[in-house]
C-alpha cells in the first residue's frame, strides 16, 4: 500500500496555472440565449451542460466568438485540453482589432490549455503574441510563460519572466505562490522560496492579509506558524481560512481538531465536496475506511463537478487501504478516462495493475 502522501488534499497546494473561471465567466453582455445559459452552467460547475449549451449557441448563431470561448471554458472544465485549445483557437479567428481586450483574454485561456497539455513551445509562443500586443504587460502572460520556459530548462528566460510577472501584480499573494510551486515541482524548491519569502513582507492588517501570511506559513510547512496566522479569521468565520487551518490540522496529524472545523465549515456555510473530502481525509487517517467512503460518497452526490476529481482519487486511496484492490483498479481505470492528464492517477492506476 501507499503511504498517505498518495492522497489529494483539497487546496493542498496552488495550481501552476491561472484560476480559469475566476472572473472569466461574466465577460461583457452574454449574446444570445444558449450562451447565457451556458454561463450558467459555467458558473455552477456542469461543464458537460454548458458543452451542450455552447454547442448549441454554435448552431444557432449566436455571436461566435462568445460562444466557442465558453465552449474553450467548459472543455477546460472537464480537463479535454485539446477540445478547449481547438474552441478558443476558432473563437480568436471571430475577433478582429477592434476586440483587443477580448483577443487577449482568450489567447490567455489557449495559452492554459497548452500548458496542461505540456505544449510549453505553444506556450511560450502564445504568451509572446499576447504581451507584444500589450503596452502595459499582462502579468498571467508573463507567469505562464515564465513557467513553461522553466518546463523547458530555460531557467533564466523563466527567472526574467516571473520577476516581470511580481513587478506588475507585487500584491498577488496567488503569483507568488504559483511561481513558488513552479520551481518546487522542478525540485528547486530553494529558488522559489524567495518568492515566498517576498510576499512575506508585504504588509496589512485585514482578514485577507493574515489568511494570505497563513497561506505563506502553510507552504513552507511553518504550521505553527499559520495557525497562529489563521485564528484571527477563523473567529471571524472567513470561509478560506476555515478550509485552510483544516489542511493545517491535517498536516499536523491532528485529526480531531481538522474534523471538528470541517463540521463547523458545514454548519455554517453547508455542503460542499471540499468539506466531504475533508471529512473523508480525517476518516482514512483514523482507519476508518467505511466512514471515509460514506462522507466521499455524499460528496459525490453534491450538483456539478467543482472538487469531485479529489474526492474520485481518494475513493480509489480508501479502497487499496481497505485491500480491495479489484474494486480500487475498477475506480483507477474510470478516473484515468475521466482525468487522463493526471499523473497522480496514472501511476495509482499503474501501481494497481501490480495487485492483481
Amino acid at each position: 500500500m501507499r503511504g498517505k502522501n498518495r492522497i489529494h488534499c483539497v487546496g493542498g497546494a496552488l495550481l501552476l496555472l491561472l484560476a480559469v473561471f475566476t472572473g472569466g465567466c461574466a465577460m461583457g453582455e452574454a449574446s444570445g440565449e444558449k450562451t447565457a445559459e451556458g454561463l450558467e452552467a459555467l458558473l455552477e460547475g456542469s461543464y458537460q451542460e454548458a458543452v451542450t449549451l455552447f454547442e448549441e449557441a454554435v448552431s444557432d448563431g449566436e455571436t461566435l466568438v462568445l460562444a466557442y470561448r465558453g465552449l474553450g471554458l467548459a472543455y477546460m472544465g472537464l480537463g479535454d485540453y485539446e477540445s478547449a485549445a481547438e474552441a478558443f483557437e476558432e473563437a480568436l479567428t471571430h475577433t478582429d482589432s477592434r476586440m483587443p481586450s477580448t483577443t487577449e483574454d482568450i489567447r490567455l485561456y489557449l495559452a492554459t490549455a497548452q500548458y496542461r497539455m505540456e505544449s510549453y513551445t505553444d506556450v511560450i509562443e502564445t504568451c509572446s503574441d499576447i504581451l507584444d500586443n500589450s503596452e502595459e504587460g499582462n502579468a498571467d502572460a508573463y507567469f505562464l510563460r515564465g513557467a513553461s520556459y522553466l518546463c523547458e530548462g530555460e531557467t533564466e528566460s523563466a527567472s526574467s519572466d516571473f520577476d516581470a510577472a511580481v513587478a506588475l501584480s507585487p500584491s498577488d499573494y496567488d503569483l507568488y505562490m504559483n511561481i513558488y510551486e513552479c520551481y518546487a515541482q522542478m525540485n528547486l524548491s530553494a529558488v522559489g522560496v524567495t518568492y515566498l519569502q517576498t510576499a512575506q513582507n508585504l504588509t496589512g492588517d485585514d482578514t485577507e492579509y493574515y489568511y494570505n501570511q497563513g497561506r505563506i506559513y502553510y507552504y513552507l510547512g511553518n504550521y505553527s506558524e499559520a495557525q497562529q496566522m489563521l485564528i484571527g479569521p477563523v473567529e471571524e468565520k472567513y470561509e478560506p481560512a476555515m478550509y485552510l487551518i483544516g489542511r493545517v490540522y491535517l498536516a499536523m496529524d491532528d485529526y480531531t481538531h481538522a474534523l471538528a472545523i470541517y463540521q463547523q465549515i458545514q454548519e455554517e456555510f453547508g455542503e460542499s465536496t471540499q468539506c466531504y473530502n475533508g471529512l473523508a481525509l480525517c476518516a482514512m487517517m483514523q482507519e476508518n475506511y467505511d466512514t471515509a467512503l460514506t462522507y466521499i460518497s455524499l460528496g459525490l452526490a453534491l450538483d456539478g463537478t467543482d472538487g469531485k476529481q479529489e474526492l474520485y482519487f481518494n475513493e480509489i486511496v480508501t479502497y487499496e487501504k481497505m485491500l480491495d484492490f479489484t474494486t480500487a483498479l475498477e475506480k483507477a481505470t474510470a478516473y484515468v478516462e475521466n482525468y487522463p492528464t493526471d499523473e497522480a492517477g496514472q501511476k495509482e492506476w499503474e501501481f494497481l495493475q501490480t495487485r492483481q
